[in-house]
């Protein structure tokens, strides 16, 4: 067993890599009760053409959410029943990227990785159960359709990507999930739950020696195949946003309005990626944040509510940043935001706002870590992109105002941007 000491923060991260290919990390939080796992897998609702050996595969939109939803249910048992009688609280979750399964508890923590470890690594699906969820989910596409704060983003990402998986919803559609057999989802799984796909983060109450015993010896009682040897398949993206501006009715009382700007420097991983996420989140910050004069501008007019927030969302193939809310007039907020975009990117940044900023966001990161919750969710996402979550702090301190106006320079062009809006429908509801 390896570990790593991040000083700065005072944190010391335990791994290894199992013979079988299983990342294992594991950290110790003194004077913590509750511990903290995730079990994640680096496949999510993008990855829905690949190439394993010789073979194409092409397999229905929302398959690695179906399957993440199938993963509870076993032919005797249900996890969460299992859970439950140890009294940990268990959850999983799927993103364009990845699905992770988790638990916390504050006791019993050998006895839920073991649940943990041998659920995920034990499908059981039959064509009964699987048409059974079909209903399931399919309500659940349902609800989401019409969830306005659901639909007024999704539709954003249907404007800016022409081609790209990322503009489909995660859940798929009734149609796609209709396709899905048994042995779809037990080609999936042998494809993308092979442990060397995989990484296990523990962290709180632990002793890494004896957690990392435990996961040794469960692993060592599998027997796996050979990794196999899978290329992600995906369209060529346009540089161009698809549609600059996408329009949807539902019942609402305020509409909804989210700007988009496609990023156009791709292709980053490591370091660079996470110095590029991270000189993004303070840009939005500066420009956006609640501390900014046009924030104060916006509210104060009343074209702006409480709902009004910002993102940026980077991975190597994809990134976009997000800003808008609920607002009376979203063509006024338009262009009120597109007029501040222009005369920042002639004026520039200030370097008192920009100090400002950037205390603040190492002040919110360092409160963070804190959160067994937030560690976990994030040391993954970070560890997949090949960087670290310990490392948000020097590469934050080390960005500088030049950095961020070049970011202000080259993220937000006018032909990358498009706009999502959902307004009430004519008759006031549904």
């Amino acid at each position: 067993m390896q570990s790593t000491s991040f000083e700065q923060i005072q944190e010391r991260v335990y791994h290894e890599t199992l013979p079988n290919g299983l990342a294992v990390y594991l950290l110790p939080k003194h004077g913590f009760s509750k511990t903290y796992a995730v079990f994640t897998t680096r496949y999510g609702s993008i990855d829905s053409h690949f190439r394993v050996g010789t073979q194409e595969v092409r397999v229905p939109d929302g398959i690695a959410h179906f399957l993440e939803h199938k993963m509870f249910e076993k032919k005797d048992h249900d996890v969460f029943q299992l859970f439950s009688q140890t009294g940990a609280s268990s959850n999983a979750f799927t993103s364009f990227n990845r699905t992770a399964y988790l638990f916390s508890s504050t006791g019993n923590v050998e006895k839920n990785l073991e649940i943990l470890l041998d659920f995920v690594q034990e499908p059981y699906f039959s064509e009964q159960s699987v048409e059974k969820e079909k209903g399931i989910i399919g309500q659940e596409i349902r609800m989401y359709d019409d969830d306005p704060d659901w639909k007024v983003y999704t539709n954003l990402l249907k404007a800016m990507y022409q081609q790209h998986p990322v503009r489909i919803e995660i859940a798929g559609t009734v149609d796609s999930i209709a396709q899905i057999t048994s042995e779809l989802l037990y080609q999936c799984h042998a494809t993308f739950y092979h442990p060397s796909n995989m990484l296990l983060f523990v962290v709180g109450a632990i002793d890494p020696p004896a957690i990392l015993e435990l996961i040794r010896e469960n692993q060592q009682r599998k027997q796996f195949p050979p990794a196999p040897a899978v290329e992600r398949l995906f369209p060529q993206e346009p540089a161009e946003v698809g549609e600059q501006r996408i329009e949807a009715q539902l019942s609402v009382g305020l509409p909804k309005c989210l700007i988009g700007h496609k990023e156009s420097r791709l292709g980053l991983t490591g370091d660079a990626l996470l110095k590029q996420e991270l000189c993004s989140k303070l840009l939005l910050d500066v420009l956006f944040g609640q501390g900014s004069p046009l924030y104060q501008r916006l509210y104060d007019s009343g074209l702006i509510t409480e709902t009004f927030d910002f993102d940026y969302s980077a991975e190597s193939a994809y990134a976009y940043s997000v800003v808008g809310g609920d607002t009376p007039d979203p063509d006024r907020l338009l262009e009120t935001i597109a007029r501040e975009i222009d005369a920042r990117m002639a004026e520039g940044i200030a370097a008192e706002e920009f100090n400002r900023c950037k205390r603040k966001r190492i002040g919110q990161y360092l409160r963070a870590l804190n959160s067994v919750e937030y560690i976990a969710n994030q040391f993954t996402s970070y560890k997949f992109n090949g960087t670290d979550l310990f490392r948000v702090l020097p590469v934050l301190e080390g960005i500088t105002l030049d950095d961020v106006n070049q970011r202000l320079r080259e993220h937000f062009r006018p032909a990358q941007r498009a706009v999502s809006i959902v307004r009430a429908t004519s008759t006031g509801g549904k």
